[in-house]
């Protein structure tokens, strides 16, 4: 199966919590997956060619290798346009050589994928003189590179597409979304948001969808719009849904009534205000791929992780009930809103002479070096999954039964918070002294 490439942002409001099985896999990779590499191709699944546009549309393509312990080079992109020739023109980017309907592309270093990747390929299309809107045509690939265990790789031959649709209508795309960098807790900014109609026919109106995270909030109110408060499994977010009924003819630029504030929570850290714009009256939009922007808004705040575990006495053969418990001691929230990761992990080692006899259903059961392990109890370790998101005061508790199968004074397990990602550690935590505790089964008293 094709994997599905992690984009750095997720929309808001989409489901962006991963299942605790793949989020814990990474913690001990079988040695069978270091030793194997595989070579894919990075493509959109369609795209739309606006009639008559005097500018082509980029179709962005590039290659990617899983296994970042093998150097791959030499990249070569094989780009079949035959599918499209009734369709649309192709200008080739300068590392493309053409023949015929086909082009091979040369990739000189094939990166492995993650949030600084980047297509190498630039292909821009233009619809085709006299084309009428709905014809579709497919541009197809396959590539080949360098490296890998066996010295080559091969990217799965016919799994890699896009479908080209040729459209007419408006096209609207927003612009003045500029990022915010190093702001202050209490600020309010004012965002120039503006909508483009870039495309050949007007715009009855348009409305905007705007969705903040929870450390963000809407400074101004325009009477276009109806405001909610969004939450449950999810991160806290507020919402704007807005509808104006200005036409933007071919061309046209408007701004808000009032300018779009947005203002900043003393709980902020990383956050985003993610942005759409559709044309009105629900007419469809001929290039939706620029009907979205999200503005991320970096605020140089902290958020104080911290764990502890417990004292418990009992006798051999007593079953006694252990406690792991984390705290976000803020005053900063944090919400992994692009990848949907967990904000960190409850690895718990087992105190000697005890046995689990009952674990929480968010702890998974790990051998003693942190690899997989049927059965849910009796294991030596567990890992414990945190949300995606915890609030500036979160507190969530993880609860044991250890059943005591011989006393031994003092006898005590680790609890630590470790990162999903090893080796990221937590960048926003200023406290990373009490990221650690300890179970202790059988404590001496002390005087």
């Amino acid at each position: 199966m094709r994997p599905v490439t992690i984009h750095p942002f997720v929309r808001l409001g989409a489901s962006v919590v991963a299942t605790a099985g793949i989020l814990l896999a990474g913690l001990s990779a079988p040695a069978s997956a270091t030793e194997s590499d595989q070579l894919w191709i990075e493509a959109p699944y369609e795209t739309s060619l606006q009639t008559g546009a005097e500018t082509g549309t980029p179709v962005d393509v590039g290659l990617y290798h899983d296994n970042d312990n093998f150097t791959v080079t030499d990249g070569r992109l094989t780009v079949d346009v035959s599918g499209i020739a009734d369709v649309g023109e192709v200008t080739w980017p300068e590392n493309c050589v053409p023949s015929g309907t086909t082009a091979v592309c040369t990739v000189a270093q094939v990166p492995t994928i993650g949030p600084e990747y980047s297509p190498q390929v630039r292909l821009d299309v233009r619809a085709a003189d006299g084309v009428e809107a709905g014809a579709q045509g497919r541009i197809t690939y396959a590539a080949t590179a360098t490296g890998g265990p066996e010295g080559s790789l091969e990217a799965p031959l016919d799994s890699f597409e896009t479908t080209l649709t040729v459209t007419s209508g408006p096209d609207l795309v927003l612009g003045g979304v500029t990022p915010i960098e190093n702001t202050a807790p209490g600020t309010v900014h004012t965002v120039p948001l503006s909508v483009t109609n870039k495309g050949k026919e007007p715009a009855q109106g348009f409305t905007l969808d705007m969705t903040a995270s929870y450390g963000i909030g809407f400074g101004s109110r325009h009477d276009a719009c109806a405001y909610t408060q969004t939450g449950g499994d999810y991160a806290p977010m507020a919402r704007a849904q807005c509808a104006f009924d200005q036409v933007l003819q071919p061309g046209d630029t408007v701004t808000l009534p009032q300018p779009l504030k947005i203002s900043v929570a003393g709980h902020a850290l990383k956050e985003r205000l993610d942005i759409s714009v559709q044309p009105g009256g629900g007419a469809p939009d001929s290039d939706e791929q620029d009907n979205y922007e999200s503005l991320t808004v970096n605020v140089p705040n902290t958020a104080d992780f911290a764990v502890r575990g417990s004292r418990v006495s009992g006798a051999a053969g007593d079953t006694v009930k252990a406690a792991l418990t984390f705290r976000n001691k803020g005053p900063g929230w944090v919400g992994n809103l692009g990848s949907g990761d967990s904000v960190a992990l409850v690895d718990f080692t087992v105190p000697e002479g005890v046995t689990v006899t009952r674990a929480p259903t968010a702890c998974q059961p790990r051998t003693e070096a942190g690899g997989s392990r049927t059965g849910r109890v009796g294991a030596p370790r567990y890992i414990c999954e945190m949300p995606y998101w915890v609030l500036e005061n979160t507190v969530r508790t993880f609860r044991f039964d250890l059943r005591i199968d011989t006393v031994i004074p003092d006898t005590k397990g680790r609890v630590s918070l470790q990162p999903v990602i090893t080796g990221t550690g937590f960048p926003h935590d200023p406290k990373p002294g009490n990221n650690k505790g300890w179970v202790t089964v059988n404590p001496t008293p002390t005087a």
